[in-house]
C-alpha cells in the first residue's frame, strides 16, 4: 500500500507493501532523528572493551535479561538469577501457565538465534518455528505453529490494545488475518537500505496488533524483533537489552501500539519512536551488562 498523510498504519492494510510506504513512514516527524540516535547507541555499544574477547558472555547474559522481561510483559515476573539458572538447566521453572509462559520465551529466544536468514527467505515458518517454541505448553498441540482461523481470536492480550478511547481489535482469522500476514512477510524482506530500526520496530508492531496466534503473541513478536534487530545489522552483537525498557515504560507500551493500530501517521509515528528509545536505552542497558561480564560480577 502507499500511505496517506492520515493512514500510515495497519487499518488501511498492510503498512509496509512498497519501498515507498517504508520511506514515508521512516521521513515521519521526529523519526529520522530516532533513527540516528539508536544506530549511533548501538555502535558506540560494540565498542566496549568486553566485546573484544567476551562477546559470547555478553549475549548469553543480554539474552537472559531478554527473556526475563519479554516473560514479564507477557504476566511472567522471575528474578533474573532464575531465569539464568534455568536457561543452563540447573533450575527449573514452575509447571503452571506462568512458568510454562517463561519458559516459552526461553525456547522462543533460543530459536531465534537459530533463524539467521530464514525471517528474510521463510518468513512465515520462521514465525511458526518461534510459536511451536513459545506456545508449547499453552494451547493444544495442533494450534502451535497454525494461524488463527476465521473465527478464532487471539486467547492473549485481549486488554492489549484497549486505548484512551477505544478498543482496537485484532483482524479476524481467515483471510483478514492472511492479508497482514502478507503485509509482514514483505516487511521483512524488506530492501538492505530500508533503516534497520524501523523494520524491526515494524516487525514487532504487526505482530503484536494482528496477533496472529491463539497466545504467546507477545513472546513472539519481541523474539523474532530481536533476531530483525541483530540481522540486519541495527546490533549485530545482540547485547542491546531493548525489552528491559519497554518493560519499565509500563502501559505505554501498549498504549502506543494501540495508536499504531489505529492506523493513524502519529500513531506509526509515536511507536516508532518509542522504540526508537528503548532501543537507545537498551544499549545503556548492554553496557551494563557488558561491564558486570567484564568485572566477573553478574547481577541476580
Amino acid at each position: 500500500m502507499t500511505p496517506d498523510a492520515d493512514a500510515t498504519g495497519p487499518a488501511t492494510g498492510p503498512a509496509t507493501e512498497t519501498s515507498a510506504a517504508l520511506a514515508q513512514m521512516a521521513a515521519l516527524p521526529g523519526v529520522p532523528e530516532a533513527v540516528d540516535a539508536a544506530r549511533a547507541a548501538c555502535t558506540e555499544l560494540r565498542w566496549h572493551n568486553a566485546l573484544r574477547r567476551r562477546t559470547e558472555e555478553a549475549r548469553a547474559e543480554a539474552g537472559i535479561r531478554a527473556v526475563r522481561a519479554s516473560a514479564a510483559l507477557a504476566g511472567a515476573r522471575f528474578p533474573v538469577d532464575l531465569v539464568r539458572d534455568a536457561a543452563r538447566g540447573a533450575s527449573t521453572l514452575p509447571d503452571d501457565p506462568v512458568g510454562r509462559t517463561a519458559s516459552g520465551a526461553l525456547r522462543a529466544a533460543s530459536e531465534a538465534a537459530r533463524l539467521t536468514g530464514v525471517w528474510s527467505t521463510a518468513p512465515l515458518q520462521a514465525l511458526a518455528r518461534l510459536h511451536v517454541a513459545a506456545a508449547a505448553g499453552l494451547v493444544q498441540d495442533e494450534a502451535l505453529g497454525r494461524p488463527r482461523r476465521a473465527g478464532e481470536a487471539p486467547g492473549d492480550g485481549a486488554d492489549l490494545l484497549t486505548g484512551p478511547d477505544e478498543a482496537v481489535p485484532a483482524p479476524d482469522g481467515g483471510d483478514e488475518l492472511a492479508a497482514r500476514l502478507a503485509g509482514l512477510v514483505a516487511l521483512l524482506r524488506a530492501p538492505a537500505d530500508t533503516p534497520a530500526l524501523v523494520v524491526a520496530a515494524l516487525v514487532h508492531a504487526e505482530v503484536m496488533t494482528a496477533r496472529p496466534f491463539v497466545a504467546a503473541n507477545g513472546v513472539v513478536a519481541r523474539a523474532l524483533c530481536r533476531a530483525v534487530v541483530t540481522g540486519r545489522g541495527l546490533d549485530p552483537t545482540g547485547v542491546a537489552v531493548w525489552e528491559v525498557p519497554l518493560l519499565a515504560a509500563g502501559p505505554n507500551y501498549p498504549l502506543t501500539l494501540a495508536t499504531y493500530a489505529s492506523g493513524s501517521a502519529d500513531g506509526v509515528r509515536s511507536w516508532l519512536t518509542l522504540f526508537a528509545r528503548a532501543v537507545v536505552d537498551g544499549a545503556v542497558e548492554g553496557r551494563a551488562v557488558c561491564d558486570a561480564v567484564q568485572a566477573g560480577r553478574l547481577g541476580r
